[in-house]
């Protein structure tokens, strides 16, 4: 323990200026590890998450040399703010893949996404930081202010401005598997306050005697945290078979289009050809095609057209079904507009379609991306030039309400696009429960990089959060079907073309957090924070 104080101390804690930026900005990039899979399997995703073991203590060290102005708040802030920015900017390096796609018209963009996003959720780093300093007392106790005071940034990160919590630092902690049935009892936002506590605490190993008199309690503490978590997941996961729903049979078609072909008017005939034939393809010697499916599932904005307002597309689309099952696509939809207006409107939307061609109901996505759906500002940008990626004048409008969709023949789901499930406590519609969650996305955006991987984890501990399961249709992957604790039974890798053809998990009873939601969290960070100000006003 002497060695480590004589190492954090003047490497770390006295650290300043150019040199105390430089540490913190890699130990964010550092961090950004825990949540960069190492497989390409979606069964087994692996990260370096022990990384975080010293990640996490640097950033303590870091603030307990903070000095200056308000009592080392300013100073704080800063180390939070190349912290995060490090740990944003190679945690979302891929978001820059996106301009790529049109790169004539976007690829001057990459500079503001791959480094202006990360400067912007850095702040919210900087926020957790400033805000732990300014509470900030010697010995343990600082670790739970840390774990607090960054808890409650990343919720905000989350909600603010739209919110965008990809990457919170509870996702270090949901691989492997059994860590992730603990967001059952309090959420992904449960887990973010855990993990930094727990990943902060060998931090007191290089304290002062005066400070903490026996520090090697708290890691052990931490130590038998995450033994606790492991084996009560490990129990969950043992004690819950994955159970069926009778009668269901889904069909999952991933066309692996690639993106310029996707979105091209002109390769209407071609993408349907190819929507048609692989949905009926035979996945085996008794196989009988798409006639063999209950729920037919194609993924997000799958067509380079309004559906319903092309009747050949519709009736292809009968021709396929003949009879037989019901298809859920994703599909732009062109709002209703005044007969005398010139503009164009659209909603991102998911459409049931009955065997005879028929829409039997339609959701439209209501948590738009930001630069990619819509514009802040929207017709003042599009003056100056600018268009958001889908480069749909006048944007995307965003639906009305969340709501369920009830297919013939099968339980009710709840149907979100792309990122709407990226949101915690934040997917179900009030006072209703749905048999399974329906994820329609269109990752190929972003290539064969980490993001989409990143994406079908989150998507993942959201069925754990709500004990629902989960059905996934990409375009270029992942696409699967996950149970409702988060295994997964079937998939298809990342940028390939297939089918899944998979019974339905049944539902689990509601969770503790579906319930509760983040109320308990809450009280939580708010006594701790408390109490840190009270020692800090007495110190």
């Amino acid at each position: 323990m002497k060695r480590l104080t004589h190492i954090a101390h003047p490497i770390v804690v006295l650290a300043w200026g150019v040199l105390r930026a430089l540490i913190a900005f890699l130990a964010g990039a550092a961090s950004a590890l825990a949540v960069r899979p190492l497989t390409s399997d979606p069964a087994s995703l692996i990260t370096v998450w022990p990384v975080l073991f010293v990640t996490f203590p640097v950033a303590v060290w870091l603030l307990d040399g903070a000095a200056g102005r308000w009592g080392g708040v300013v100073a704080g802030a800063l180390t939070g703010w190349w912290f995060g920015f490090g740990y944003f900017l190679f945690g979302l390096y891929w978001i820059g893949l996106a301009f790529l796609v049109d790169a004539k018209t976007f690829a001057w963009l990459i500079p503001f996404a791959v480094i202006g996003l990360p400067a912007y959720l850095a702040l919210y780093t900087a926020l957790g930081f400033a805000l732990a300093r300014a509470l900030w007392t010697r010995g343990a106790m600082r670790i739970l202010t840390l774990a607090a005071a960054l808890t409650l940034a990343e919720w905000l990160r989350g909600h603010l401005l739209s919110g965008f919590p990809w990457n919170t630092f509870g996702y270090a902690l949901t691989t492997p598997l059994q860590f992730a049935q603990s967001t059952t009892l309090f959420g992904i936002w449960g887990l973010t306050f855990i993990a930094v506590a727990v990943f902060a605490a060998p931090a007191v190993l290089a304290d002062e005697r005066a400070d903490t008199r026996r520090p090697w309690l708290v890691p052990a503490a931490a130590a038998v945290v995450l033994v606790a978590l492991f084996l009560g997941g490990a129990f969950r996961l043992a004690t819950t078979p994955t159970t069926y729903v009778d009668g269901v049979r889904l069909r999952i078609m991933q066309p692996n289009v690639p993106q310029d072909e996707k979105f091209s008017y002109a390769n209407k005939a071609q993408v349907m050809q190819h929507y048609l034939a692989l949905s009926d393809r035979a996945t085996g010697p008794n196989s009988a095609g798409v006639a063999s499916a209950t729920l037919l599932i194609w993924p997000e904005s799958a067509f380079p057209f309004f559906l319903t307002r092309e009747p050949d597309a519709l009736a292809q689309i009968a021709g396929l079904l003949h009879g037989g099952p019901v298809l859920i696509t994703g599909a732009a939809r062109a709002a209703e507009l005044a007969p005398a207006s010139r503009d164009l409107h659209a909603y991102n939307s998911i459409y049931v379609i009955d065997h005879d061609g028929s829409v039997l109901s339609v959701y439209d996505k209501i948590h738009l991306v930001p630069f990619g759906e819509y514009l802040p500002f929207q017709r003042l940008l599009e003056r100056i030039g600018l268009r958001q990626l889908t480069r749909l004048q006048g944007g995307f409008l965003a639906g009305d309400r969340r709501r369920l969709l009830a297919p013939p023949n099968a339980p009710k789901f709840l149907p979100l696009i792309c990122y709407e499930i990226i949101f915690p406590n934040n997917v179900l519609p009030p006072g209703e429960r749905p048999g399974w969650m329906l994820n329609l996305t269109n990752d190929a955006w972003f290539g064969e990089s980490v993001g989409p991987y990143q994406h079908f984890q989150q998507a993942r501990v959201r069925a754990i959060e709500e004990g629902l399961p989960l059905v996934r249709a990409a375009n270029t992957g992942i696409s699967a079907v996950v149970d409702p604790v988060g295994r997964v039974i079937h998939s298809l890798p990342l940028g390939s073309e297939g089918l899944i053809d998979s019974a339905l998990p049944q539902a689990l009873a509601r969770t503790p957090y579906s319930h509760t939601g983040d109320a308990p969290l809450g009280l939580l960070v708010a006594v701790i924070l408390v109490i840190a100000a009270v020692r800090r006003m007495q110190q």
